[in-house]
């Protein structure tokens, strides 16, 4: 909920204060992680971060299969963008594209055993450097505020969620 205390953009048409401070300090962060993220990834696994998280996603997908329409809501791309990385990966052979049997106006992308394969290559050192970046700079309550903060901002930016891990499995004790 927006801070009623808080001057409006239409009366405020600069950022100054703590406004100024909090944001320069989250456009930082939204400048340097990417390249670190990427610098890691593509160093140990030969990877860009995006790959990345297009295998990954679809790892975590019912039959590692995405419809390559979903698998750009998640990615936060577009077709185009995704339809050329897809193309990247599957020459390394890490995943295959088919027409949808249910209905052919679609792709299916389906990883492949190789891609499957890089995933679990490429996430211990993505996890690591995550944890390095970020993780392990917070206190639980401040990991969680970050969580609820970024969910906040994304509700923002858009009416859909983004990509969300899957629920772990329900335990029958």
């Amino acid at each position: 909920m927006p801070d009623a205390s808080r001057p409006t953009t239409a009366t405020h048409p600069e950022l100054t204060g703590d406004d100024l401070e909090t944001w320069a300090a989250l456009a930082t962060v939204l400048e340097w992680l990417p390249p670190a993220l990427d610098g890691q990834l593509q160093r140990d696994a030969q990877l860009t971060h995006f790959e990345y998280g297009v295998l990954y996603a679809l790892a975590k997908a019912p039959e590692r299969t995405l419809r390559m329409s979903v698998l750009a809501g998640y990615a936060n791309s577009t077709l185009s963008r995704l339809s050329r990385a897809a193309v990247r990966m599957e020459s390394r052979g890490w995943l295959r594209r088919t027409p949808d049997p249910a209905d052919g106006r679609y792709t299916l992308a389906i990883l492949t055993e190789p891609g499957h394969e890089k995933v679990l290559q490429a996430t211990p050192g993505h996890v690591q450097v995550v944890h390095r970046l970020v993780l392990d700079r917070l206190t639980k309550p401040q990991a969680r505020q970050l969580r609820e903060i970024s969910h906040r901002i994304m509700r923002a930016i858009r009416d859909e969620d983004g990509w969300a891990p899957p629920s772990p499995p329900k335990r029958s004790d």
